[in-house]
């Protein structure tokens, strides 16, 4: 896509919203007093998913003036671009095709002359098959014993969607087969993996488009070194790595250097960033747990978003709504952080994959020209499970003097339904997530303070001003299509936001500087006297200090 971004600021859209937001004072209780059909008009579907809007800060004519800005920033445009393969990553100079990994396999889109389709079928039908081997017994260690461990070896976007996906899908594992996940260098990730593991039995892949990640591959060498070491004496080395790893990744020569078969290395494509990679290749390790059948109803589940995306209308469109209305909170409002609370103990990772998703994506100061931003970008996703945040940091919330804007999420169905006695758990689960909403959007006042009977120096500490702005999103269950929804529904959300903003939500250059200065500072503090002397003085200090402290 070759046109430049729309300076959001010049637009007659943001003029309005400027004017609304002055002396913006939101008032859901007498908002909900006012209009009866509040909840019924902000309600939304898309897919399997029910979102309530209805405790946000939409009011009046605010969702028009929101979608005349994405009109007027061309967000629909950039969309469009970006679904029919067009470049729309212009700092690398690469299409941006996450939705084609979902595409079924009658559909045909072609990019750069490729039937990229195609190429997406070729891939999943080779993870398809190796999965079915492992999984059936087929496939087995080199002293002939059926695989019972995983370890999936990758990092960022090769680790975060595949071990956030294997927890949230946990009813739908293989009974017999476990999956472990290494991605910190941090010597002790892969200690603590390793540990209680049957080398006869654990298949090792390698997650790496490259295949030159500085963690992956350090963490790589550390696996074969433990598989070799603890293998049966007189095994074939050779043979027990070629058994024992395979790949995700393009790189067959390194692949094939490493010891790996080439004709068990699982590609995907340029047009694939790390953090939209989960169902890709590098799904291998959940195609596995969980079953070629499953992986593709998740597949489909990510596809049905994507077609609500591309063809909802704008007021009935969830994530573009839901990323006008996170650009109200962040850019007019001066919301910094947003909170994400699933109501669900499978989801525990989903914020933690969505802090990659969305700051690596919208975290950046220059649009997708090169010139500075003309406005605030980004917010810091953060978030726990329910109710453990509870008993944490929902006080901020509550009462603290910062705005954040929560998105709640819940199921109807458990995945493992226990009573109490006479209580049914779920319920009483079910019963925090419906009570903090309510006590987020409409606190309590002093006179009700007071009506309770509470000590006068006391009503203050004990009244909750409301008006802090929730999405309540719910599904009938957590299945594999539910959750290939919500991840697509926040992956088009971020893009949404990073549209308007015109910044390029799809590369990642903010992470490369600190990886290259770590190549330079390691020989100084393995004892390199002149890499030592090109360091800072406190990076110095630091080196020292370790170097004093550290015994081998």
């Amino acid at each position: 896509m070759s046109v430049g971004p729309v300076d959001p600021t010049s637009t007659p859209a943001w003029a309005e919203l400027s004017a609304v937001a002055d002396g913006f004072a939101p008032d859901l209780r007498g908002w909900f007093d006012a209009d009866p059909d509040r909840v019924e008009s902000l309600a939304r579907r898309a897919g399997d998913l029910h979102v309530d809007l209805s405790r946000t800060f939409l009011h009046g004519d605010l969702l028009d003036h929101l979608l005349a800005l994405a009109e007027q920033t061309r967000v629909r445009e950039r969309r469009d671009a970006m679904f029919a393969g067009e470049h729309v990553n212009p700092t690398e100079d690469r299409a941006v095709l996450h939705t084609a990994l979902r595409l079924p396999a009658d559909a045909t889109l072609e990019v750069d002359g490729q039937d990229v389709v195609h190429d997406v079928h070729e891939v999943l039908e080779r993870v398809y098959a190796f999965a079915g081997k492992v999984r059936s017994g087929e496939w087995t260690g080199v002293t002939g014993r059926r695989i019972e461990t995983v370890v999936n070896i990758g990092i960022g976007g090769s680790d975060l969607g595949p071990v956030m996906a294997y927890e949230a899908l946990a009813p739908y594992r293989q009974a017999g087969l476990t999956c472990r996940f290494i991605s910190n260098i941090d010597p002790t990730d892969a200690a603590q993996s390793l540990e209680g593991l049957d080398p006869e039995t654990t298949l090792f892949i390698v997650s790496s488009k490259t295949f030159g990640t500085l963690e992956t591959l350090t963490n790589a060498r550390l696996c074969r070194s433990w598989l070799l070491d603890h293998l049966p004496e007189g095994t074939d080395r050779d043979a027990a790595v070629a058994q024992h790893f395979v790949a995700v990744s393009t790189a067959l020569d390194k692949v094939a250097d490493f010891g790996i078969d080439p004709a068990n290395a699982f590609g995907f494509w340029d047009w694939v960033g790390g953090r939209y990679s989960m169902d890709s290749a590098i799904g291998l390790s959940l195609v596995v747990a969980i079953g070629p059948e499953r992986f593709a109803e998740m597949l489909a589940g990510f596809h049905a978003m994507d077609e609500h995306f591309r063809t909802a209308e704008p007021a009935s469109n969830v994530p573009l709504v839901l990323g006008m209305l996170n650009v109200w909170y962040a850019t007019f409002l001066g919301a910094q952080t947003h909170a994400v609370l699933p109501y669900a103990q499978q989801l525990h990772r989903f914020p933690a994959y969505l802090q990659q998703l969305t700051m690596e994506s919208n975290g950046k100061g220059v649009r997708w020209d090169g010139t500075p931003v003309t406005t605030e970008t980004g917010e810091v996703f953060w978030g726990e499970p329910g109710t453990n945040g509870q008993h944490a940091f929902y006080q901020l919330i509550h009462q603290g003097t910062r705005l954040v804007p929560a998105d709640f999420i819940a199921f109807a169905q458990p995945a493992y339904p226990l009573t109490d006695g006479d209580t049914d758990v779920h319920e009483l689960f079910l019963a925090n997530f419906l009570a903090q909403t309510r006590a987020l959007a409409f606190g309590k006042t002093a006179d009700e303070v007071r009506a309770e009977g509470v000590d006068e120096a006391l009503v203050s500490a004990r009244t909750f001003p409301g008006n802090r702005p929730t999405l309540s999103v719910m599904a009938p269950a957590l299945t594999p299509s539910v959750l290939g929804q919500l991840v697509a529904l926040y992956e088009h959300t971020t893009f949404v936001q990073g549209a308007v903003w015109g910044i390029d939500s799809f590369d990642q250059w903010g992470v490369e500087l600190g990886k290259q200065l770590a190549q330079q500072v390691t020989p100084a503090i393995a004892g390199d006297a002149s890499a030592l002397e090109e360091q800072d003085r406190a990076t110095r200090s630091l080196i020292a200090y370790y170097r004093e402290h550290r015994s081998r």
